[in-house]
């Protein structure tokens, strides 16, 4: 076993197709329906949503989708991205663990989302888009996508969940200097921006709203589009050059793991590491168990329904079967503003469904003090969202030290929290606490579920 701390690979190794996970499926998913009809969407219907090229990826049971070159040569400043072995925090630990990261905080970004928002921004630019809207919570998501406009020349405009608009200036900051325009949302641009704000003036926000706000925008002009960060399956798909790449590296070293492990709010960071892996447990009958982990304050995949809903708050979008805490669900205002979807991706919950991972939450707090434990041992502060794989990493590592076993753990430390400030000088500052999702709320939210399904 390689005794190395980083374990790098150049150029020609950048995958030259992602990896599709509806190929393999060991049970099909159930079908993504029309809102109106209630039944199964076809390309036309979400034309006026998404360019040609991406419905395809979208509907795809192919196991290779290639990347196209152009995508390649904007991967190239900075994937592949490395691995590491963090032989400091098993030190610090005193765990006979191994514990391996694959660090996507190298992107220009911060974060694993330009994986996805090259490649939309591409397909849109190719077939003639000239802007496109989005939303986004903790802003790891706009940031990227605000990258890959001036990389593509597309206009881009965010609708970010206000509690992070008002908490996180410096990614705002980020997207404005790249030129997008960011609005707080809910906002009074558009109809239900303004209907939540008569109802809630004082509302904090939810993906779902801002994502009802970026769809309305880009259905009513011929020339502007809709993206998202997360959720979908060509956004999944998009996101597998992470365990593409983590493949070759703990080849390098000699190692495989037992345990993958990935943060969920919508579920893109966790699929990209976890479903290459994923295919060669069912392909070569591994061992591997797979860790989803999310925030105790929106537990969608531990407290969440599995049942068809909307994926925003307006009821524009399609229906799909998913973990859900229902589309009207508002999280409260915790600082991983990125795992505050009411929703879960409908792969990872057709796999939670199935047995094939185990999803787990954690508290704020806790989540916090893991990523200072791991910043203090090996010198990268996380994003608040990567914290909780963090958590779980180290509450499995401790397990091995408990029992004496030395399994190797991989998990995706999928941003750097150098924009996130604010939130760790409020949870130095004991101004942060746990917070725990209303169950009155939830119970209402989930009353509105789409019938006749």
């Amino acid at each position: 076993m390689s005794d190395s701390v980083k374990f790098l690979l150049d150029e020609e190794h950048l995958p030259t197709h992602w990896y599709n996970i509806n190929a393999d499926l060991p049970e099909p998913m159930a079908p993504v329906l029309h809102p109106g009809t209630k039944e199964p969407v076809t390309p036309d219907d979400l034309a006026p949503i998404f360019p040609r090229a991406v419905i395809e990826q979208e509907m795809s049971t192919e196991r290779e989708v290639e990347i196209p070159q152009p995508v390649r040569d904007v991967y190239r400043q900075w994937r592949p991205a490395p691995m590491f072995r963090a032989r400091r925090l098993e030190q610090a630990l005193q765990t006979p663990a191994r514990i391996y990261y694959k660090y996507e905080g190298v992107s220009p970004a911060g974060s694993h989302k330009p994986n996805t928002a090259i490649a939309q921004a591409f397909y849109n630019k190719a077939e003639g888009v000239k802007r496109i809207t989005t939303e986004t919570g903790a802003g790891q998501w706009g940031s990227s996508l605000a990258l890959a406009g001036t990389f593509f020349g597309l206009e881009i405009v965010v609708f970010m969940v206000r509690v992070s608009f008002d908490g996180k200036p410096y990614r705002r900051a980020y997207m404005e200097t790249l030129g997008a325009q960011c609005i707080a949302s809910p906002s009074d641009q558009t109809e239900s921006g303004r209907a939540i704000l008569a109802g809630h003036p004082d509302s904090t926000g939810s993906l779902g709203i801002a994502i009802s706000e970026a769809v309305e925008m880009a259905v009513q002009r011929d020339d502007t589009r809709y993206a998202l960060g997360s959720v979908l399956n060509h956004v999944l798909l998009h996101q597998t050059v992470t365990g593409l790449e983590s493949l070759e590296q703990l080849a390098m070293a000699d190692d495989y793991p037992d345990l993958v492990i990935g943060c969920t709010g919508g579920g893109s960071n966790f699929a990209g590491l976890a479903f290459p892996f994923l295919r060669e447990k069912w392909q070569r009958g591994l061992d591997t168990e797979f860790i989803a982990v999310e925030p105790s304050a929106c537990p969608t995949l531990t407290k969440g329904a599995f049942a068809y809903d909307y994926g925003d708050t307006a009821h524009l979008t399609p229906l799909v079967k998913m973990y859900t805490l229902g589309s009207g669900f508002v999280p409260p205002g915790f600082h991983a503003g990125g795992l505050r979807y009411h929703g879960m991706a409908p792969q990872i919950s057709h796999l939670a469904k199935q047995g094939h991972l185990a999803p787990r939450s954690y508290n704020q707090l806790e989540c916090f003090a893991a990523g200072i434990q791991f910043a203090k041992a090996e010198g990268i502060l996380p994003a608040p969202e990567a914290n909780h794989a963090v958590k779980a990493t180290i509450h499995e590592a401790g397990k091995c030290r408990e029992s004496g076993e030395s399994k190797a753990i991989l998990f995706n430390l999928c941003g750097h929290g150098h924009f996130d400030m604010q939130a760790y000088i409020d949870y130095n500052a004991g101004k942060l606490e746990d917070l725990v999702y209303d169950d009155a709320e939830v119970a209402m939210a989930l009353a509105g579920l789409p019938s006749g399904c």
